[in-house]
């Protein structure tokens, strides 16, 4: 199932609709202003919080951590050095790991695991500014099917890729 993401998510306090690609609301994004640190939470249509992604402080390398109900199922970091290419992963808790490679300024990465492709965010096939997909593979009956913690990945790669932008300042923290 494919949704569309509006391409900045990481300004302080951003409040957004995820969309079907028919246009339908099917998820809001809730972008925590004035927090000490970069707080989202991914709700549903009718503003139940279906998982928390907070910044992770004080650690060597970045990391966004991704919460249902209270307790952490996942925590999106760098890879240790890989001088082949870009690589985030996803440590998912009792699970096995997922990895994020591709471009991630420019949009158009895949998540995956050891059973094949969970997501594939592109920007590229789409004509709408400002705008990204995020299509999910729903077929699969784990927790790679749950477009949820999909939508919650990309918003976490977002916000730590966010701080690489092309002027080299970081990202606002909150």
């Amino acid at each position: 199932m494919k949704f569309l993401v509006r391409e900045r998510f990481f300004d302080i306090g951003d409040d957004f609709w995820v969309t079907t690609e028919d246009g339908e609301k099917a998820y809001h994004i809730d972008g925590k202003a004035l927090r000490i640190r970069t707080t989202f939470h991914l709700e549903d249509t009718d503003g139940n919080v279906l998982t928390t992604i907070r910044r992770k402080l004080f650690k060597v390398r970045d990391q966004m951590r991704i919460e249902r109900d209270g307790e952490t199922v996942a925590t999106v970091r760098e890879r240790l050095f890989d001088p082949l290419k870009e690589k985030l992963v996803v440590e998912i808790e009792g699970g096995p790991e997922w990895e994020v490679t591709g471009d991630f300024l420019g949009k158009e990465y895949v998540v995956s695991d050891e059973h094949g492709t969970i997501a594939h965010i592109s920007r590229k096939l789409l004509r709408i500014r400002d705008t990204y997909a995020v299509d999910v593979n729903t077929h699969r009956s784990d927790l790679g099917g749950d477009p949820v913690m999909a939508l919650s990945v990309a918003v976490a790669v977002d916000a730590l890729t966010a701080d690489e932008d092309d002027d080299g300042q970081d990202a606002p923290a909150e």
